[in-house]
């Protein structure tokens, strides 16, 4: 039974995994990775994990949807791994928070801007330290193809919803002045 769609669960490092289908399915031992089969036997989605209260094997589980896994597979096999859709800037949860609070908004700031990325070449720009020791604040990304941005595993969350070269665009607030600007996509961890 499908309980609910597009859930999230925090990962390791900081990151978020997004669009995630409930399942009350049990999820035991061993079968995360098996099939979540619809009712007339079709594959809906990859068991992957279960939040259980208890740390037995009853709770609720959590299924990759098999649109994720059409878009990430065929690279598993291609290459032996996923490339990661990047746009070229550094981020960092925690420093991004507390910038966040201390600015009081939404989004992720830009740290430092990799050179010949495609943030680079759309005019982003990253955090400074300026002679005199202050800090100068960079661009901040509010948001991702008109959907808002509220942390750094969001933004990657977001980013995961794009395919390396595939153009999107992004709201970016430099100092109190909003602006968008389009961007192709490269292959990149971050």
């Amino acid at each position: 039974m499908v309980s609910a769609l597009d859930r999230s669960l925090p990962a390791r490092h900081g990151r978020l995994i997004e669009h995630l289908i409930q399942t009350d399915a049990a999820i035991n031992p061993g079968n995360s990775g098996g099939p979540l089969l619809d009712s007339a036997g079709r594959l809906i989605g990859v068991n992957t994990a279960i939040f259980s209260p208890s740390g037995a094997s009853a709770g609720v589980g959590f299924a990759v949807p098999v649109d994720t896994v059409n878009r990430v597979v065929p690279q598993l096999i291609a290459h032996g791994k996923y490339s990661r859709p990047a746009l070229g800037i550094e981020a960092d949860e925690d420093a991004n928070r507390v910038l966040m609070e201390r600015l009081g908004k939404d989004g992720v700031a830009v740290l430092p801007v990799t050179l010949g990325s495609a943030a680079a070449a759309a005019g982003l720009e990253g955090i400074r330290t300026l002679s005199d020791g202050s800090i100068r604040p960079g661009d901040v990304i509010v948001a991702v193809d008109g959907r808002s941005l509220d942390s750094v595993a969001r933004l990657l969350s977001r980013l995961d919803d794009y395919a390396v070269g595939d153009a999107i665009p992004l709201k970016v607030i430099p100092g109190n002045q909003e602006r968008e600007v389009t961007l192709r996509l490269h292959a990149g961890t971050q």
